[in-house]
């Protein structure tokens, strides 16, 4: 074999070897996300199940506040309906929207705060969110991480190939809800 012959192996052999990592680190970040949105599945679920427990609890001493227990119970069910991880974010959003104005209602009934289940209820709901918070954060990481191996040359090109696509990531939707509280000591 002449040296030129030899050194076009080589380049051939390396550049089949980076086909190949690069192809396995984009199942590994494929893998990574949907394993990810799992978690966040899970979590969501937990919260979906913990509404009608909510409602109910609510519905004992607010019961003529039934717009808001309504709006509460329909994005429950969206949520639970949505099929794919956007629409599921949006459904989430919306019940967590939801679910701000029925503590806020809470607020309106000071039995209803001093209630124990409703306050158990409350602390659950508030455990779920930090784990929804956390379950979040690492699926935006392991998509933003996704997203730019897709999108970089020359792993682009192999995404392409074996049609790899860029995951959306877990936002909200709301602008209100990416404003910092406004805190103030004084009168």
């Amino acid at each position: 074999m002449s040296f030129g012959g030899l050194v076009f192996l080589l380049v051939l052999v390396g550049l089949v070897i980076a086909i190949v990592v690069t192809y396995n680190k984009l199942v590994g970040l494929r893998q990574r996300s949907e394993e990810a949105w799992s978690d966040i599945d899970v979590q969501l679920k937990r919260r979906t199940d913990l509404v009608p427990n909510l409602v109910e609890t609510v519905k004992g001493y607010a019961a003529h506040e039934r717009g808001t227990l309504d709006q509460v119970v329909r994005a429950r069910g969206a949520a639970m309906a949505a099929q794919t991880p956007e629409a599921r974010a949006q459904a989430e959003n919306q019940l967590t929207g939801a679910l701000r104005q029925l503590f806020a209602l809470a607020e309106s009934y000071p039995d209803l705060k001093a209630n124990q289940s409703f306050r158990e209820l409350q602390a659950s709901l508030g455990a779920i969110e930090e784990t929804i918070q956390s379950s979040r954060r690492y699926y935006n990481a392991v998509v933003r991480d996704l997203n730019t191996t897709v999108d970089s040359f020359p792993s682009n090109q192999i995404a392409l190939f074996f049609r790899f696509a860029k995951r959306t990531y877990f936002e909200l939707d709301r602008p209100e809800d990416r404003q910092v509280p406004r805190v103030s000591f004084g009168s």
